[in-house]
């Protein structure tokens, strides 16, 4: 049987995960892993997520279809992606991660507090090679580690200046490929019992839900609300990672 809290507080934290693929295209998984957290350990809380992350992005695929896909983009940032989800496995088994959480969310809310400070301007800035690889191997750590790889990738996407489909649909599409490489990995970390696959089975029901009420807000935002949207979610997420850092060093 599953505990009636238990299932309740999982259904809202999946929820609004899902509300976040809908609104966003995804990598904003962290500020529904706390609610979740409250009511099981991490590694549990992380590998209930991480099948629902894939069956989150299946029903994605209805409304960020390949047309809002920027291929180059993907190109440049899913194969660092792939080696930092390896290197962040590497993290979570052998040594602690608190301190690469630290690093990144100190970083990120550097970006985040220039852009609030610069008026909310979109500073467009080209395409670098360097900073997608930086931004990938970053972003594939910290959503192996904590389920948060939003900051870095988004940083790197926000200065393109992309319109605000082809900003989602390639933030979906990226964590399509991040979510499916790492399923893998934080299964084997969580080895869940049948009343986990029970509680991941159930979950299920919100999600279609979920993307398509975000995806009906997305449809409302401007440009301009959408990227306010995203700096403000991306300090929260980056709060969410320096608050676990600081948690797990204390401890």
């Amino acid at each position: 049987m599953i505990d009636p809290l238990t299932l309740a507080v999982c259904l809202v934290g999946v929820f609004a995960i899902a509300f976040m693929k809908g609104a966003f295209g995804g990598g904003l998984a962290a500020l529904g892993i706390p609610l979740i957290s409250l009511v099981m350990d991490p590694i549990s809380a992380g590998a209930l997520l991480a099948p629902l992350f894939i069956v989150m992005d299946v029903v994605a695929f209805r409304y960020w279809k390949p047309s809002t896909w920027s291929r180059p983009d993907l190109y440049a940032l899913v194969p660092p992606m792939v080696l930092g989800i390896g290197a962040g496995y590497w993290l979570i088994s052998r040594m602690s991660p608190h301190w690469v959480s630290i690093s990144i969310a100190v970083v990120t809310l550097g970006f985040a507090a220039l852009w609030f400070v610069g008026g909310s301007r979109v500073v467009v800035r080209p395409r670098s090679t360097w900073k997608a690889i930086a931004a990938g191997s970053a972003s594939g750590v910290t959503t192996m580690v904590a389920h948060s790889g939003s900051p870095p990738v988004a940083i790197y996407l926000l200065s393109l200046g992309l319109p605000k489909s082809i900003y989602a649909g390639t933030t979906s599409m990226y964590f399509t490929v991040a979510n499916a490489v790492k399923a893998g990995p934080w299964l084997l970390l969580g080895r869940p019992d049948a009343s986990l696959w029970l509680l991941m089975l159930a979950c299920t029901t919100v999600v279609p839900l979920g993307v398509w009420v975000g995806w009906r807000m997305h449809q409302r935002l401007d440009e301009r609300q959408l990227y306010s949207l995203c700096y403000v979610l991306l300090a929260l997420t980056s709060l969410k990672l320096l608050w676990d850092g600081i948690k797990g060093l204390a401890t």
